[in-house]
């Protein structure tokens, strides 16, 4: 409700400062323009989406995701040293991080999702996060990108001659940011 209210009040300023300045059908041509420009953006993604979010089924269905989930369980046990390492949100967590890697933070988000229903089962006082619940958003929220799907493909919808050039900065970047977010936490865990 209150980002809708925010956006609300953002466009009658626009308006009536357009009204105003005695532009306004420039601002309406803009929203216009910018509607039109929304649309094909969105209509880029859905072959972009459509493929990574095929292969991460047929990687799930294949088993290829629980074998990544066995392949991260030393670390995932590191991360998350309260949760079980058979319990289902482990799984969970390993498949957020596994479309998180891929840059699929759509697909990423169903899971992270479970992972926290998970987690909240495991919970002993319910209205209050544990650190394990901590971590995983802070892992999520940073998430390593090898390869940045959703950047990539709306640089190729905005025109980019060359829409992966940012993968080894995004790379670097997302690196940094996941072990800082992962040092903090393990860091802020032992003062709270």
């Amino acid at each position: 409700m209150g980002a809708g209210i925010i956006w609300l009040f953002m466009m009658i300023i626009g308006i009536f400062l357009g009204i105003l300045n005695g532009n306004i059908v420039e601002v309406v041509q803009a929203g216009m323009d910018g509607a039109v420009q929304a649309v094909e953006l969105c209509f880029g993604f859905i072959g972009i989406y459509s493929m990574w979010l095929g292969l991460m089924k047929i990687a799930q269905r294949s088993g290829l995701i629980e074998g990544i989930s066995k392949k991260m369980g030393r670390f995932l046990s590191f991360l998350f040293p309260d949760v079980p390492k058979e319990h289902p949100a482990m799984g969970a967590m390993a498949m957020n991080m596994t479309a998180n890697i891929f840059g699929l933070g759509n697909a990423a988000t169903p899971f992270g999702v479970k992972a926290m229903e998970h987690l909240q089962e495991l919970n002993r006082e319910k209205d209050r996060a544990t650190d394990a619940m901590c971590m995983f958003l802070v892992i999520n929220g940073s998430s390593v990108q090898l390869i940045p799907a959703t950047i990539i493909a709306m640089r190729g919808s905005a025109g980019s001659s060359n829409p992966s050039e940012i993968v080894g900065t995004t790379l670097i970047a997302t690196i940094c940011s996941t072990a800082t977010g992962i040092i903090s936490a393990k860091v802020l865990k032992r003062w709270m």
